[in-house]
């Protein structure tokens, strides 16, 4: 099913990026070609090395390190995509993808590109339940992205909540 697919990451930042980390061979091993693009916050958890050895792949980190003069770096990653899933996806990256603000690589590819848009939100369960995320949340429902909704468990804060990202295989 995944044989051949390319799938673009988009990687935000927080505690769940050691999950996209696991995604990321998980797809690889299931016969996918994966690409990463992590935010800067991402970085102060995992580095960009290893989603590089785990897709191998370059990892995209910032809009403006053009590697090919010959190559837009966001246009072509967009174009590459067969699908983009972010995850984990911050509350800050959902208020930047629903106000569709291009600040980053990440998002400036998001607004580039025609793919399918899947989401997999992570966030302690206040935040997750927030009016403004909610709204957040709708407005890219409405502009057709997709949710992979949290599940229950534990949380790097402590709670026992519904809105843990990415369920366990």
């Amino acid at each position: 099913m995944l044989q051949s697919k390319n799938i673009l990451l988009g990687v935000s930042g927080g505690i769940a990026v050691y999950k996209a980390a696991a995604l990321t061979s998980k797809l690889v091993q299931a016969g996918a070609n994966v690409r990463v693009i992590m935010t800067e916050s991402a970085r102060e958890f995992v580095s960009p090395l290893t989603f590089q050895a785990l897709s191998r792949h370059e990892v995209y980190v910032d809009t403006f390190k053009e590697n090919n003069p010959k190559v837009i770096a966001h246009i072509d990653v967009a174009d590459w995509a067969d699908l983009i899933l972010v995850a984990p996806a911050t509350a800050h990256t959902i208020g930047k993808m629903a106000g569709g603000l291009a600040d980053d690589m990440l998002t400036t590819t998001l607004l580039a590109s025609t793919a399918p848009v899947w989401v997999a939100p992570a966030m302690n369960v206040h935040m997750y339940d927030h009016p403004a995320v909610k709204r957040n949340i709708r407005t890219l429902y409405e502009d057709g992205y997709r949710f992979i909704e949290p599940s229950e468990g534990y949380l790097a804060c402590g709670y026992i909540t519904l809105k843990r990202a990415i369920r366990r295989a």
